[in-house]
């Protein structure tokens, strides 16, 4: 959907594909043609190049733009798009594959002088190997898949005793999630914050920053909430962390939009985490604090036009928040959620941008991520946007599946995220155990219903006539009771 709307302002047409499970969803028929590419399984139609390009050759498409997830990363499919005489909206096949294998992106960036974690470079061929390196730079450490990704192929380690049981864990989920079962290790830091910038480059040598997103707040290294500017980033941090993006970008001959991640510890030293060679999903925080939209603007790269702006010209203003809504069980450990969702009210009102795919009626099935709503926000600082999310939270109705909504609310009132004071660990240390039942509103009006009932209003001849002041203590009492549930 948020490609299709770009297209649509540009005057482009669009090509949806779909999976037997998605043919009623929003980008299907908002689309201006649609081909089903296969059964619900992923493997069998996002993740199948060939049945893609059979799409794309039976429409008569010109580019394809990948999003994010599925093929995305996928240098193999870009070759093939090239190869089929398709425009790949991103990077070159040679650069994704370059900047997705972890071990060679860390030795280019300690060519280009770019701070990495300290940790080994390589395959590591067994325990005992990782087991000397981990004596060698300390414990904590992080085992990571050297083909990972989105939160996969990742354990910390945190005493000898572990090492073994986990370095066999990460190469089997490495081998199952990405068909490579090599890893490496790194330094793990405690209270850590997960900060990101976003950068841009064209096909003539034109290379520029779009300035940090603060993205430290997650759950099994999956994003939750992210914001920009970053609350942590002075001017001479950001400074730095600036300079080493474009560098790690021109360092590999980028062209397209990309997102250059570091982890920043409390002394505000950074190191290089990896390069995410695609549109972000948090891209819209990013659009909201400098106006640009990012896929337009990735449109107009891959079509051979220049950057429409320099770094002089962006000018970051205000502040942005966004929430990623989950359909997960909060009271199962995060579990994903399927079912039908019955009923669903979006937000709006002045600064509130909603990017989502589905709507009332849809099933939300298991063969895919579970995210139904990215929900942003804009103020004129962080307590504004900040409470203006907490607003649009509020006005965010998805009944008839578990959702992750009351989380997010929990974070943002959260004083230690009030203060900015955050790290990759703050739901775990922060946030006590959350639920979320999708039939606690109706329970709330029940609820409130009966307290009036109890405390009654003034009777006039039997009949109860409640006045402006009464109706303003109803609706104080459904508060009231509402916050119990």
């Amino acid at each position: 959907m948020r490609i299709i709307r770009a297209c649509r302002e540009l005057g482009l047409s669009t090509v949806a594909i779909f999976s037997e499970a998605d043919r009623a969803s929003l980008h299907v028929r908002f689309a201006d043609e649609a081909y089903c590419v296969g059964p619900a399984p992923a493997i069998e139609s996002y993740l199948n190049c060939e049945a893609i390009l059979a799409a794309a050759k039976a429409s008569g498409a010109e580019a394809i733009h990948p999003g994010y997830g599925f093929l995305s990363e996928s240098h193999e499919f870009a070759l093939q798009c090239q190869s089929s005489g398709l425009v790949y909206i991103g990077p070159s096949p040679e650069v994704i594959e370059t900047m997705s294998n972890k071990t060679l992106a860390r030795q280019i960036m300690v060519a280009h002088q770019v701070p990495v974690i300290p940790g080994g470079s390589g395959n590591i061929q067994d325990d005992s190997e990782a087991l000397a390196l981990c004596r060698a730079i300390g414990f904590p450490v992080m085992l990571k898949a050297v083909s990972g990704g989105g939160g996969k192929g990742m354990r910390i380690v945190r005493r000898e005793a572990e090492l073994c049981d986990a370095f066999h864990a990460v190469r089997r989920e490495a081998y199952a999630s990405f068909a490579d079962s090599r890893i490496f290790l790194e330094r793990y830091f405690d209270a850590a914050r997960h900060i990101e910038v976003q950068i841009f480059a064209d096909s003539f040598g034109n290379v520029i920053h779009l300035h940090e997103r603060e993205c430290s707040i997650q759950r099994r290294y999956q994003k939750v909430v992210e914001e920009s500017p970053s609350p942590f980033v002075d001017d001479a941090l950001r400074q730095e962390l600036t300079s080493a993006a474009t560098i790690a970008a021109r360092a590999v001959g980028y062209v397209g939009a990309g997102t250059v991640e570091f982890l920043v510890d409390r002394g505000k030293a950074f190191y290089f985490l990896e390069m995410n060679t695609r549109i972000q999903v948090e891209h819209s925080v990013t659009e909201l604090v400098t106006g640009l939209d990012l896929v337009k603007e990735q449109i107009a790269v891959a079509a051979g036009e220049k950057l429409s702006v320099k770094q002089e010209d962006v000018k970051p203003r205000g502040w942005a928040i966004e929430c990623r809504i989950y359909a997960e069980d909060l009271a199962q450990g995060h579990l994903p959620a399927t079912g039908l969702i019955k009923g669903m009210v979006l937000p709006s009102g002045p600064g509130v941008r909603v990017d989502s795919g589905v709507q009332a009626g849809w099933s939300v099935s298991r063969y895919y991520d579970p995210m139904l709503v990215k929900l942003a926000v804009w103020g004129g600082n962080r307590e504004e946007a900040r409470l203006r999310m907490l607003r649009a939270l509020d006005e965010c109705v998805i009944q008839g599946v578990s959702t992750n909504l009351a989380l997010h609310k929990a974070i943002l009132r959260h004083p230690k995220f009030i203060e900015g004071d955050i790290s990759t660990g703050f739901i775990e240390a922060c946030i006590p155990a959350v639920t979320d039942n999708p039939a606690r509103h109706d329970l709330a009006i029940i609820a409130a219903i009966c307290a009036n009932s109890l405390g009654g209003g003034q009777a006039k001849g039997g009949h109860s006539e409640p006045g402006k002041q009464d109706q303003w203590r109803l609706a104080s009492k459904y508060q009231f009771w509402a916050s119990r549930f």
